[in-house]
């Protein structure tokens, strides 16, 4: 090849050898990740991931616990209706038994009668009072026999029910395992965010709490609240070794004498409905359109709640996440 073709070709060929050996060198090397999420990103991504779960534990107090209700009564029903079909079957077999007798007697049962009374007048006093006694006994049946159907029809409902929330109970149960396994990821996310402790200042209880000191029992509720800081959060638990968030917040008002259900939601429906500023220690701060979550107010624009789990008891400040989901406020007795 001519000299001059040659320097041409070299020319031609030498950048692209170049580019290639650039292109090779940037697909060989080390690649970069994005910068690492900042533990507010994490926090807010494990509390989008919670915010699905919570609705489905709640779900499942709420089912489970009218499962166990029903199936309560309907072992209540059962109980009457043993005694009242007894007598039911008493009172047939002695209606059988003097249906044999007239049968076996016939016609000739009202002949001896007649003989027997010495008059015609007695005879009609004797039929009055056999028929009033048929007539009171016949009352007698009916009345009962119309408490069993009552109560057989009313069970017969219960029994229905029950098959339905059997299995809606089944299903969330089922859902256990596929929760947990979210959960797990949450803790692992929380874990990189915050470390073992997981917390964003390393504190469960950074302030005194309550921080408001009162009476009464809200003041009750809130230190029986205040006490429990630590404790860890287990699924639908109401201690005494961890609570979810209507766990706690129910033992800390029963602490008071107040009784309270074991779901987020009906304990919204119990208490009084207040505004943010008429909160005070005791109070109920209820999260969440479908009321997924309750915390309770210590004072101080504090709160303690169970978050979720791999967390613990631990106080929160009414602030970014949680003022801006809050929402309703109320004052349990």
């Amino acid at each position: 090849m001519p000299p001059n073709r040659v320097r041409r070709a070299l020319r031609a060929f030498v950048p692209a050898i170049l580019a290639g050996a650039t292109a090779a060198l940037v697909l060989s090397g080390p690649a970069f990740a994005d910068p690492a999420p900042s533990p507010g990103d994490l926090e807010a991504q494990i509390q989008q991931q919670w915010d699905t779960l919570e609705p489905t534990i709640e779900q499942y107090n709420a089912v489970h616990g009218q499962l166990t209700a029903n199936q309560a009564k309907a072992a209540s029903l059962q109980d009457q209706l043993q005694p009242l079909q007894l007598q039911v079957d008493m009172a047939m077999s002695n209606i059988g038994t003097i249906a044999a007798n007239v049968y076996k007697g016939g016609r000739s049962s009202t002949v001896n009668a007649l003989l027997s009374s010495g008059s015609p007048t007695a005879l009609a006093d004797q039929l009055t009072l056999l028929d009033m006694v048929a007539r009171a006994q016949h009352e007698q049946i009916s009345s009962v026999a119309s408490m069993v159907d009552k109560y057989a029809a009313d069970k017969a409902t219960l029994d229905a029910l029950i098959v339905q929330q059997a299995k809606q109970d089944a299903d969330l149960a089922a859902r256990k395992k596929k929760i947990e396994d979210q959960i797990s990821q949450l803790q692992r996310l929380r874990l990189q965010a915050y470390g073992a402790s997981g917390g964003a200042t390393g504190a469960l209880k950074p302030v005194a709490c309550p921080f408001e000191y009162t009476g009464g029992p809200g003041g009750t509720a809130a230190q029986k609240a205040c006490s429990l800081i630590g404790k860890p959060y287990i699924w639908a638990a109401a201690g005494p070794n961890g609570y979810d968030c209507s766990g706690l917040t129910m033992v800390a008002w029963a602490a008071a004498g107040v009784k309270l259900d074991h779901l987020a939601s009906a304990q919204r429906a119990e208490s009084k409905r207040i505004s943010r500023a008429d909160l005070r220690p005791g109070d109920l701060i209820f999260f969440g359109s479908d009321t997924h979550h309750v915390g309770i107010y210590v004072g101080g624009n504090w709160m303690v709640h169970a978050p979720n789990t791999g967390d613990h008891v631990r106080m929160a400040q009414l602030t970014g996440y949680y003022a801006a989901n809050a929402s309703g406020y109320g004052r349990p007795g």
